[in-house]
């Protein structure tokens, strides 16, 4: 399935990443590659490609394929810096990304969340599940006001976060939404933020 071509609009210029594993939410997925290329941005779909050049991977929903060929790995800080934002979406994507072979290490998607993290012009938008992905690193959390699924108030509330029973909650460079039903709620919060100039990325 070809890209979104991006429009004139309020993120022309910009670049968004959004992580993507197997399980991801299709309405959630699909609506991301269109309405960000509708307001101008350019979406690149990062995954962990264990040494191949594509992998093909298949919704929760309705089994619905989406093929991702960019890797998260080995972005240098000047790639990430490119991003204005970075984002971690509902489904078992989250889940699927933080396996780690060594368990004294950071599974590759996580530890691109903690470096992203330390870029204050990186928005960082996690909604729903996504927010399993920050398990290993709550230090990033910790003190931020988040929301999350349900199932999840208990794992924010560990990790020191502060819980707020809102659809979507922004605080500072961190955007949170609900579920992945929320997902369009979510999406124009980051982009009302971008158009007025926070996370637009390095030049």
């Amino acid at each position: 399935m070809p890209d979104a071509v991006p429009r004139e609009g309020a993120l022309s210029g910009t670049r968004i990443a959004v992580l993507v594993e197997s399980d991801f939410y299709e309405p959630e997925i699909f609506y991301y590659r269109h309405r960000f290329a509708e307001e101008g941005a350019e979406v690149d779909f990062l995954t962990r490609l264990w040494g191949n050049d594509s992998l093909t991977f298949t919704g929760h929903e309705y089994r619905a394929p989406f093929t991702a060929d960019r890797s998260l790995e080995g972005l240098t800080d000047e790639e990430l810096r490119r991003y204005a934002a970075i984002i971690v979406p509902s489904g078992m994507v989250a889940d699927r990304l933080r396996y780690t072979e060594d368990v004294d290490v950071l599974a590759p998607a996580t530890e691109l969340l903690r470096r992203a993290f330390e870029e204050p012009t990186v928005l960082k938008g996690i909604i729903c599940h996504g927010m399993w992905l920050a398990a290993s690193i709550p230090d990033k959390i910790r003190g931020r006001k988040v929301v999350c699924h349900n199932n999840l108030v208990g794992d924010v509330r560990n990790m020191g976060a502060q819980y707020v029973d809102e659809d979507v909650v922004v605080d500072g460079d961190l955007v949170t939404g609900r579920t992945g039903a929320h997902h369009h709620l979510f999406a124009r919060r980051i982009i009302e933020l971008i158009a007025a100039g926070r996370g637009r990325g390095a030049d």
